[in-house]
């Protein structure tokens, strides 16, 4: 460590800071101070009645419902649905409606949908190569062409009518469609109108949609997956009016809570899982299989309703029969289901919160090819994802939780989720599976069971701000992963995003989704982590889990937005965190905060008694200059050595001893001080503490607090935080005193020791420094295979960003 002499009116000051700073967002005629802690209230929507500035709804907060009623047929040869709907819609807004907007999703895989038509093509980093060879295209894009190209896509909407009969006139723009009212819909009225519809179901695994169909070409059979099936209201908000924006891929939806009653026509050999609860058990079940399900509700493990045995003997029938499932749903979003003869079907009870709480079927859906791995965890962990989430959020409200296996990686959908880990058939028969696919199971389905509270019930807007259900709720999953088995990388520790923090393709999390450039760790990983630091470093977890319960309970059933996040977590939890909420939500910036310098303080105390015999130490332990060493190392003698007889008092004495002259003007210092300024003097003389100024940067531009651990000589260790407002005069560089006991003299200083902050660069956070640990590794090279290792990588690269661009076009765990 450095040391310096601080006087003793230096002591009881500020020390100074440096006027080095970045321009401020508030354009400034004189200085270029940046307030980082400047408050959001220009960035914020005005509070309202709808949206009080507490962060709740207000007053006034209204919202639509929706109702449907609906008839489906699944043609399985022709992997085609047809439908029919009849729609109640309530104005409950304080506007006059002259038309409805509603959703048509399907229309994204026509091709000229705008989503088709701004596809890009991931070919940038072959041009140009020295080599000069064209750009590659692979089989899995020519297979997606092919199969949109050879297949009629879209809906078809026919027969669109209020309900006196008379049609409605519609226009299709893109993956919406507009309904005008043969009569304005005034407010506190609703409007019911009825349509038919159909659309060939896509090949899930052909085109990469975020539902569709799997077919098994050993046993002939397919696992329907079915979302954003059917035409849906776009929701109308109280800050956006109708959200119609076309639906492109990335951005999800936000829809409106309605009751749905829906009968679903399949082969009588299928099993279907869906939104709600089966009606009509009786006539789809055995009684055998209804017995099962009445075992299960109190079941320590998963009941088989349908078996192993019994869904191997339904992929070898096929049949002409059908079978009318009847589901109902109360106060839902959305709707979805599967369908498959392939499906066995587990299931468990969750009893939460004791006997009297409403009981929960947990229940998955799965075919032989998920093996024991679905059996032994997928329910488990639907369960365990309830038990979480409801102590962090309410009590989940709904009848059933289910997990069903597809091809899709992940996908939510009210009380149902598709989630694609299966084992791997090996060469004797039998069925194995790797760890990593079993944490990819847990981990998914804890993630989309997750989704049911956020966004199926806290219902934000998915098309403008994913962060807000993937963020929340990967923070979530988690606290559920790591309550779990903490062993498991669940990927929402700070260390986890500190390569993309630093990196140069992202921009803020506020970025509309379909503008994002990384979906996974823009929206996903990133707030997360920004959450997980929230509550274990910042607030603690008693004040965060407060808050965020407090936002979950007071917009359960409604719709936030990002100011209501914010301004709850700050109204319930007591403290201003705009300048948190601006830095990892607002701007690219990334936390590095560096220890550029620790200074150990000794009090000058004017008594020279004191001052001169540290001060003769000081120059006691300076280092010969070299000059010197080699003058004796040559023998030479100085002049006053050759002349012993010519000396006098400074000879005897060096410049460090005490005079009267020094002794005085001590004297006359004492007696000029106050009474109080001689009692501070005398105890700080007393009690001889260690004094240490560090100086730190803010190399990243993120504030944060200062996490600092101190080493002191006699090996212990204590841990201080300093609030990020330290930053608030200055963003770029501060200095801190610290001050210990005098038998507590610091060796060194860490700062975020434990990796809580997401800081970049470990290297400057150590006084003194450390050496970093690091591999180096051993390769030949052999020149001849130099040129096509570097195409290959080169391909392997172009394909996984392909692959990457693709991930972030669906929801992945």
């Amino acid at each position: 460590m450095k040391k310096a002499v601080i006087t003793l009116g230096a002591l009881f000051l500020p020390l100074a800071l440096s006027s080095s700073v970045l321009a401020s967002s508030v354009e400034q005629t004189k200085g270029n101070y940046v307030d980082k802690f400047r408050q959001l209230d220009e960035a914020l929507p005005t509070p309202n009645v709808y949206r009080s500035a507490a962060g709740e709804p207000g007053e006034k907060y209204w919202q639509q419902k929706v109702n449907y009623d609906i008839d489906v047929t699944l043609d399985e040869q022709k992997r085609r649905l047809t439908a029919s709907q009849t729609i109640e819609y309530k104005n409950n807004s304080p506007h006059t409606l002259k038309y409805l907007w509603l959703q048509l999703d399907q229309n994204i895989f026509k091709n000229d949908s705008i989503a088709e038509r701004t596809a890009t093509f991931n070919a940038d980093k072959l041009q140009g190569r020295p080599d000069a060879q064209p750009a590659k295209l692979s089989l899995g894009q020519l297979r997606r062409q092919q199969f949109m190209s050879d297949n009629e896509l879209g809906f078809t909407v026919a027969n669109v009518k209020d309900d006196s009969g008379k049609e409605l006139k519609v226009t299709v723009v893109d993956t919406l469609m507009r309904i005008d009212l043969n009569e304005p819909l005034k407010p506190g009225k609703d409007v019911e109108f009825s349509m038919d519809f159909a659309f060939n179901i896509v090949e899930e695994d052909a085109v990469g949609a975020r539902s569709g169909y799997e077919h098994f070409e050993k046993d002939g059979n397919d696992i329907f997956l079915l979302a954003q099936w059917f035409p849906r209201l776009a929701a109308y908000t109280d800050y956006e009016a109708w959200t119609n924006k076309a639906f492109l891929g990335s951005g999800e939806f936000t829809l409106e809570f309605g009751d749905y009653d829906v009968e679903i026509t399949v082969p009588a050999d299928h099993i279907v899982s869906a939104t709600g609860k089966l009606d009509n058990a009786s006539s789809v079940l055995t009684r055998t299989q209804r017995n099962r399900l009445k075992e299960a509700e109190d079941a320590k493990r998963p009941v088989f309703i349908v078996t192993e045995e019994e869904a191997l003997e339904n992929e070898k029938a096929g049949t002409d029969k059908t079978k009318t499932w009847h589901f109902k749903a109360e106060n839902v979003r959305d709707f979805a289901w599967a369908s498959s003869r392939k499906f066995m079907w587990d299931a468990k009870g969750y009893h939460q919160g004791g006997d009297e709480q409403p009981l929960v079927m947990a229940m998955s859906f799965f075919p032989k090819e998920g093996g024991d791995l679905w059996k032994k965890y997928s329910t488990e962990s639907v369960v365990h994802t309830m038990e979480v989430y409801s102590r962090f959020s309410f009590d989940y409200p709904y009848p059933v939780a289910q997990s069903v296996n597809g091809p899709v990686g992940g996908m939510e959908y009210p009380m149902i989720t598709f989630n694609g880990p299966r084992t791997e058939l090996q060469d004797d028969g039998t069925r194995t599976y790797s760890q990593a696919e079993k944490r990819f199971l847990i981990g998914v389905v804890i993630h989309e069971i997750g989704h049911i509270y956020f966004p199926m019930i806290v219902n934000s807007d998915e098309r403008q701000w994913t962060w807000m259900d993937e963020g929340l709720n990967s923070f979530l999953d988690g606290v559920a992963g790591r309550e779990w088995d903490h062993t498991i990388p669940w990927g929402v520790e700070p260390r986890d995003i500190v390569a993309y923090m630093k990196s140069e393709n992202q921009v803020p999390v506020m970025t509309q989704s379909d503008s994002v450039l990384r979906l996974g760790p823009n929206a996903y990983t990133k707030p997360a982590a920004a959450l997980n630091i929230l509550r274990e470093v910042i607030l603690g977890r008693e004040l965060f889990d407060f808050a965020f319960k407090e936002y979950a309970q007071r917009w359960k059933y409604k719709r936030p937005t990002p100011a209501d996040f914010f301004r709850t977590m700050e109204e319930a939890s007591g403290v201003d965190l705009d300048w948190f909420w601006r830095g990892w939500f607002y701007t690219t910036d990334h936390v590095d905060i560096s220890l550029d310098k620790v200074y150990q303080l000794q009090l000058d105390t004017k008594n020279p008694d004191i001052d001169f015999n540290r001060l003769r130490d000081i120059e006691a332990a300076k280092p010969m200059p070299l000059f010197v060493e080699r003058n004796k190392a040559e023998g030479k003698k100085l002049w006053v050595e050759e002349n012993p007889d010519v000396t006098d008092f400074y000879d005897a004495n060096d410049r460090f001893t005490v005079t009267n002259k020094e002794r005085n003007s001590y004297n006359k210092f004492l007696k000029g001080l106050e009474p109080w300024e001689r009692k501070v003097l005398d105890r700080a003389l007393e009690e001889d503490k260690n004094y240490y100024v560090l100086e730190f940067s803010n190399l990243g531009g993120l504030v944060m607090p200062i996490l600092l651990e101190l080493t002191y000589e006699d090996g212990t260790k204590e841990e201080q935080y300093i609030p990020a407002e330290i930053w608030r005069r200055n963003h770029k560089h501060v200095q801190k005193l610290i001050i210990t006991d005098k038998n507590k003299p610091v060796v060194s200083v860490s700062v975020d020791p434990r990796w809580e902050t997401a800081d970049v660069d470990v290297e400057n956070n150590n006084y003194p420094r450390r050496i970093i640990p690091s591999r180096i590794e051993v390769y030949k090279r052999e020149k001849s295979k130099a040129k096509v290792s570097r195409d290959i990588m080169q391909d392997i690269k172009t394909e996984l960003k392909q692959d990457d661009d693709k991930d972030d076009s669906k929801e992945q765990n």
